[in-house]
């Protein structure tokens, strides 16, 4: 015994360790994906039939294992359009662990800029919904968007959001120091945590946050309340001093 130990160490290499791991991280990250996603349930699904299909096999019941068979090659493809979503947002998920960034970063002007608007949005119950990217694009998640390209400015902002502006019902999206849409239709959060009060703004700055990992400030036209949305989390009730506090610590402001 103690000689086939010793001949299986002496094989082993650091690439048969850098294969193990490799192949522990892949089991890990799958099983996480899982967990975070509808994924449980569907898994006990397909366990239930591959149940049902060693049973047909094990009493060669031909019609019904070709059925499995068939079964399992659409059944590929179907798994892929499924957690299509949840793909996405993965692979988003990855790509901001990585660090690749080519986005402006904010500076402490426009966070200033964004608080001042959503307390005079607040003050007079104007609804507003603002998306400020960090390190990912949030363009393959909007819709509808209007072209603006232009800087951060008070005036601009509120007359984006005034009532009787035909943009006012989207979102505006910043990017570093530019209004860079208006208009925009955010992705809607499923999300059974968010109470029945809030309404379709919130669930909108939900859902971008979820998405990805940019912040969303809302403000609602109902009650005037300003929260803020981040990595699928909203801070509710939030004064202007709170949500400046919040956004320069999210965004890692430089002070200019």
């Amino acid at each position: 015994m103690a000689s086939i130990s010793w001949e299986f160490l002496r094989l082993f290499s650091w690439r048969d360790l850098l294969d193990i791991l490799s192949v522990s991280l892949l089991i890990y990250g799958a099983l996480y994906f899982l967990r975070i996603t509808r994924g449980l349930q569907i898994l006990k699904g397909l366990m239930l039939l591959g149940g049902f299909w060693l049973l047909a096999e094990l009493f060669q019941l031909r019609t019904l294992s070709w059925v499995f068979e068939k079964l399992w090659t659409v059944g590929l493809f179907s798994l892929v359009v499924i957690f299509q979503p949840e793909i996405r947002k993965t692979l988003s998920r990855l790509g901001q662990k990585a660090g690749v960034s080519v986005i402006k970063p904010v500076e402490e002007r426009v966070v200033d800029r964004v608080v001042r608007v959503c307390s005079f949005l607040s003050d007079r119950q104007m609804g507003g919904l603002i998306v400020i990217e960090r390190g990912q694009s949030v363009e393959g998640m909007v819709e509808g968007c209007v072209l603006v390209d232009s800087f951060v400015s008070i005036e601009l902002l509120i007359t984006i959001f005034n009532p009787l502006s035909p943009l006012h019902d989207g979102a505006v999206v910043i990017r570093g120091d530019r209004v860079l849409y208006a208009s925009c239709i955010l992705p809607l959060s499923k999300s059974a945590e968010l109470p029945q009060k809030y309404g379709t703004r919130h669930r909108a700055a939900l859902g971008i946050s979820e998405e990805s990992d940019a912040l969303c400030v809302v403000v609602s036209e109902e009650t005037g309340e300003i929260s803020l949305a981040v990595g699928g989390k909203l801070h509710r009730n939030l004064d202007p001093e709170m949500l400046r506090a919040l956004l320069l610590k999210e965004l890692r402001v430089e002070n200019v």
